[in-house]
C-alpha cells in the first residue's frame, strides 16, 4: 500500500524554517546596507577615495603614504597631531573633466600604519606647473 504525504502536515513544518531563512537574509540585507561604503558621501570626492582606498589600504606604513603623496605633486600641511597627516589631494574626472579638491586627514597607530582617513572638500586652488 502506497501512503500518500499529506501537503498540509509538510508545510506547517517548513514554513518557520522559512520564516527563519527570510529573517535572516533580511537582517544581513540591513546591515550590509547601513555600512557605509566609503569615507565620504560627497558625490564630487567619490574619485578621490576610490583612488586612496586602492592605493593606500588600512595598515599601509606612514612613508609609504608621505611617498604617494610627495610623488603625485599632493600638498602636505603641518598638523598639530603627530599622528596625522593632512594633505590636500587635487583630481581631475577624465569622463567629465571636472576637478576636486580635498583635504584628506590621515590618522596613525602608534606603529606608524594606516587606521583611517577623512576627506573633506577644499578650495579649488590654480594648478601649479
Amino acid at each position: 500500500m502506497i501512503r500518500r504525504r499529506n501537503p498540509a502536515r509538510m508545510s506547517a513544518g517548513l514554513m518557520p524554517f522559512l520564516s527563519l531563512v527570510f529573517m535572516l537574509l533580511l537582517l544581513s540585507f540591513s546591515l550590509s546596507g547601513c555600512q557605509r561604503k566609503g569615507h565620504t558621501s560627497n558625490p564630487q570626492l567619490k574619485k578621490i577615495d576610490q583612488l586612496l582606498a586602492s592605493q593606500l589600504p588600512k595598515g599601509t606604513e606612514r612613508g609609504r603614504v608621505e611617498f604617494f603623496l610627495n610623488s603625485r605633486g599632493y600638498r602636505i600641511e603641518d598638523s598639530p597631531d603627530k599622528t596625522a597627516v593632512v594633505a590636500i589631494v587635487r583630481h581631475i574626472d577624465t569622463e567629465t573633466l571636472q576637478h576636486a579638491s580635498a583635504r584628506v586627514t590621515f590618522h596613525f597607530d602608534s606603529n606608524n600604519k594606516l587606521l583611517s582617513y577623512e576627506l573633506q572638500p577644499a578650495p579649488d586652488a590654480p594648478l601649479l606647473p
